[in-house]
């Protein structure tokens, strides 16, 4: 095999780290259309499923900054390629899963690996790509990859559930994983790490932990009583877990999360309306695709291409119109706007009925809920970088990923238990099984919609702008 040149070399690198990354992203939207299908394989509830998602995003969340910081202590490419065998050995777990438990935990090995790379396959491409130009492009063509790969994973999921059975969208990871980990090998020379320097596991371990029994205790709400011993326990604990994570990090002389980061106005407010919309996005995905196949009885191919004109528009907005609106009217305005269309979006699904069809009832949704979040994303990720100094650029990434993660777990299991509640309220007064599903999903879309209004809001509120640095990150 001929080693190509040097500057050819990276680039092919580029797609290497762009093919891992796509495995990621494939994995939090081709799980969705199969969901009804492993329910009912695996004999999971409404509220149990959720964690089918939720093991996933929870340890991807609470490891992305540990994971960039492993990258940092151990070499980045040692990271990287531990991360791919990591995430390719839980998705033939994940596909050859006999039970709900084994599923579950191995869906949670997989966030884990998902983590790792996707915190240290950045910072791989920005060390591989120095020049402000050709690192703009690469970053282009990485988020590219990151935005049209919901695309890809709703009608890959659609169409390997339907043609095949539920376990592909698990095992088709395998061949992508071997092929990523052999040219990772070939194309990206090893670096050394920094060694000595403190590791602030317990950081990391309170966080996650914390948010874990949160997730927990909401998803269990409906069943054992928002107000019993359980849930209210849970929900403690996770708030005293909370507090000593905030302790540890403002006294550790290496946090896994610098608290000064968020006197930044523009890092606190990009955040926190990245959590808000997360919860959202994540709601969406989720619960689109449960009302599609359990009220509107599609197959799960019919449902993946359901989400194809969303997933495009995201796609197609996000690698360059979307820049080209923040260039020429900040960082507010089209943060606002797009929140706004997205929780007009999520409203009109909140009114999709029993009988629904697709022209009417569900693609006027999906094309409102592509054009805000594709108009949306670049904005807020630039707004979450424009304060931060360049040595902090890969931390200020990996904390907003998390913050994203985490509301996106922590808002779908909110919005999921809502669903439930609504739905066993509308069985005992006698609704039919379609009709107290389908009004369940409208309650938790309505919510969803709030919670965009939301982001819209902290955005229009806490967001200032700085024609600079808007400039500088373009």
């Amino acid at each position: 095999m001929t080693n190509p040149t040097p500057d050819r070399r990276r680039w092919w690198a580029l797609i290497v780290l762009c093919l891992g990354e796509l495995m990621i992203v494939l994995d939090t939207t081709i799980v969705n259309v199969a969901l009804p299908s492993i329910r009912t394989d695996l004999g999971f509830s409404e509220t149990t499923l959720v964690w089918v998602v939720n093991a996933y995003m929870l340890t991807y969340g609470g490891f992305l900054l540990l994971g960039g910081r492993l990258g940092d202590l151990y070499g980045h490419r040692k990271l990287f390629l531990a991360g791919i065998a990591f995430f390719t050995v839980a998705s033939l777990a994940c596909g050859l899963a006999p039970s709900q438990a084994t599923l579950i935990a191995a869906r949670a090995v997989q966030g884990l690996g998902g983590a790792v790379v996707s915190a240290v396959a950045l910072s791989l491409m920005m060390n591989l790509f120095t020049e402000a130009g050709d690192r703009a492009k690469a970053m282009g063509v990485f988020g590219f990859v990151c935005a049209g790969g919901g695309s890809i994973g709703v009608l890959m999921g659609g169409l390997l559930t339907d043609r095949l059975n539920w376990h592909w969208v698990f095992l088709v990871n395998l061949p992508i994983g071997a092929a990523v980990f052999a040219l990772c090998l070939w194309l990206i020379p090893p670096a050394p790490g920094r060694h000595g320097q403190k590791l602030d596991v317990a950081g990391a371990l309170t966080v996650t932990l914390s948010l874990m029994l949160a997730v927990y205790a909401v998803v269990n709400g409906n069943e054992a009583g928002w107000t019993s011993r359980q849930t209210l326990g849970l929900l403690a604990a996770a708030l005293v877990l909370l507090g000593l994570f905030l302790a540890i990090e403002s006294r550790v002389a290496e946090p896994l999360m610098p608290l000064s980061l968020f006197r930044l106005r523009n890092v606190a407010t990009a955040n926190v309306a990245g959590a808000f919309w997360a919860a959202a996005m994540f709601a969406w995905f989720f619960i689109s695709a449960l009302y599609m196949q359990l009220v509107l009885h599609w197959t799960p191919l019919q449902v993946g291409l359901a989400f194809l004109p969303s997933n495009l528009i995201m796609a197609a907005l996000s690698l360059g119109a979307s820049a080209k609106l923040v260039m020429r009217y900040g960082f507010r305005k089209p943060l606002v706007g797009g929140l706004v269309c997205a929780g007009a979006g999520l409203a009109l699904f909140a009114r999709a009925p029993v009988d629904g069809g697709f022209v009417v009832d569900v693609l006027p949704g999906m094309v409102l809920l592509g054009l805000g979040a594709g108009i949306a994303l670049n904005p807020m990720l630039m707004a979450a970088m424009s304060d931060v100094d360049e040595s902090e650029s890969g931390l200020a990434s990996g904390v907003v990923n998390t913050a994203f993660m985490m509301g996106g777990a922590l808002g779908l299991a909110v919005l999921a238990s809502v669903a439930a509640a609504r739905s066993d309220a509308l069985q005992i007064a006698g609704a039919a099984s379609s009709a107290a599903l389908n009004g369940g999903y409208q309650l938790a879309f309505a919510a969803g919609a709030v919670f965009a209004l939301l982001a819209a809001a902290i955005g229009a509120w806490g967001m200032r702008e700085q024609a600079e640095a808007v400039r500088a990150t373009v």
